[in-house]
């Protein structure tokens, strides 16, 4: 604008701004025309107050069945055996089907809503395709409620454009690829923490993701894979905003799955697997474990009423298998031995609560996990996760934590535990090693438990599948040996 001290230059901008004819436009005062003002859109057509720029306006809570009567009848802990996602695939199709004529429901999935067990939903809807269509395709309709494309950005927009439109949907995605769509969980997240400080902004439904094909039950697909730090960037957002969740078996994915579905404002991670995997709790247990988010598992304990020599933590489907199998052999080996199973399902429970809403407090989290004692503690993901959310605590020094260390490949189930040093033999050794009333066996369990891994390796090079006594372990199947003095030496494992 410099040149505007050139009278040559003010004429070409008058020439310039008298082309719009701001006669016709403004009356002597400048005021815009009436006739020209009356166009411009009133009430709820403007832009500002348009209620599908505000969904939480036209917000409907879904039609949601009773979860309890998906339940996976469970006489006593793992003795039933399920798909924990098949199970609530089953839960979802049957949310969908309740929901059709309200038409506010989706399921979202980069090609993977099958290989997720989510199948049932196309026994009462399809997959939405409106190019040709061919006989032999497989559920396919302009209509269909199932969004799937082999794009997780594409899944991750339509998903967010709907809730921010006032209806509800659920991303499935395997968990290693989910981290396709960070930066835009990012700015979803930023977003609702920003409404959270706007009074007029109206609630929305929750974003949820399931993140199944998880990190330990790769057999085919093998490294490329196995990556489960997505939960490792959510949890870098307002503690408001975000609830990671990872069930340790089908009951309790179910309990989460409708809290999740309740919800509102947040962005819901649940991280269950779809492999045939033991059912620990009856649905009434789930209820109430969920709930709390956190608690001791008194029939895996031993220690009620007295102070635990060891505690056994769990967070995941996997490492609360193994963390079980690992507490089935100490009792069975040494069975004075006071140990403390603790299983995590809201992961944000760690957390000091002046840190999250979910987060206990420093007292209650001492009650938990003691305050001196060893914590040995299996993880799904990556270990510093956990000693990241829980560094504050009294016991982090006592705090040790086995989880995925980014060692895999296409291998058994169980190898993928032992090469991550989270199968049931590394935490018996993290036992013996942290217990001094341990040390006059530790010599000799020691070495059964290097045999017992060089056993694995050989099998399973030679059978292509994991040991018989791995895949067919039960809880409680064994009968408790009477108590034996702890000098004893030379145990098996």
């Amino acid at each position: 604008m410099a040149d505007m001290d050139k009278p040559e230059h003010v004429r070409v901008l008058e020439e310039w701004m008298k082309s719009y004819k701001p006669e016709e436009l403004f009356d002597a005062a400048g005021q815009l025309a009436p006739e020209l003002a009356d166009l411009a859109p009133s009430g709820h057509r403007r832009m500002s107050d348009n209620p599908h720029a505000n969904g939480g306006l036209l917000l409907k809570d879904l039609k949601l069945p009773d979860f309890r009567s998906y339940a996976v009848p469970t006489p006593s802990p793992g003795t039933a055996t399920t798909e924990a996602t098949r199970v609530q695939g089953a839960f979802l199709r049957d949310v969908m089907k309740l929901n059709l004529d309200s038409r506010n429901f989706r399921l979202f999935s980069p090609d993977e809503n099958n290989s997720n067990r989510w199948q049932d939903v196309l026994d009462v809807t399809t997959r939405c395709y409106t190019a040709e269509i061919y006989p032999d395709d497989d559920h396919l309709s302009p209509d269909g409620r199932v969004m799937e494309v082999l794009s997780e950005h594409q899944c991750q927009g339509w998903l967010e454009g709907y809730l921010l439109t006032g209806r509800h949907g659920f991303f499935s995605c395997y968990e290693a690829f989910i981290h396709i769509i960070d930066s835009m969980f990012n700015q979803h997240a930023k977003w609702l923490k920003v409404c959270h400080e706007i009074p007029w902004r109206r609630s929305i439904a929750s974003l949820n993701y399931l993140l199944s094909s998880h990190v330990w039950r790769q057999d085919h697909n093998g490294f490329s894979h196995q990556d489960p730090g997505f939960i490792d960037h959510v949890v870098n957002k307002k503690s408001e905003v975000i609830r990671v969740y990872l069930p340790p078996d089908a009951n309790c994915l179910l309990s989460v799955t409708d809290h999740c579905l309740r919800s509102r404002n947040y962005v819901n991670v649940i991280v269950a697997g779809k492999q045939p995997a033991p059912v620990w709790l009856t649905m009434d247990q789930a209820i109430e474990h969920c709930t709390a988010g956190l608690g001791i598992w008194e029939w895996a304990s031993n220690d009620k009423g007295s102070d635990p020599d060891v505690v056994m933590a769990c967070c995941g489907d996997v490492p609360t298998l193994e963390t079980l199998a690992a507490v089935d052999i100490l009792r069975r080996h040494v069975p004075e031995l006071k140990i403390r199973v603790i299983n995590v399902v809201d992961l944000m429970k760690l957390q000091p609560s002046s840190e999250h809403p979910h987060g206990l407090s420093d007292r209650d989290f001492d009650v938990l996990f003691t305050k001196d004692k060893p914590i040995i503690f299996a993880f799904h993901g990556y270990p510093w996760l956990i000693h990241r959310l829980t560094y504050r605590r009294t016991n982090h020094h006592n705090l040790h934590v086995r989880g995925y260390k980014e060692e895999g490949t296409t291998t058994t189930p169980f190898d993928m535990a032992v090469r991550n040093d989270l199968d049931r033999f590394h935490l018996v050794a993290d036992v013996i090693d942290r217990l001094p009333q341990l040390t006059s066996r530790a010599a000799y369990a020691k070495q059964a438990i290097r045999n017992k891994l060089i056993e694995h390796q050989q099998y399973i090079y030679a059978h292509g599948d994991d040991m018989p006594e791995i895949t067919s372990w039960r809880w409680g199947r064994q009968e408790q040996p009477a108590a034996r003095s702890t000098s004893t030496e030379g145990d098996n494992v």
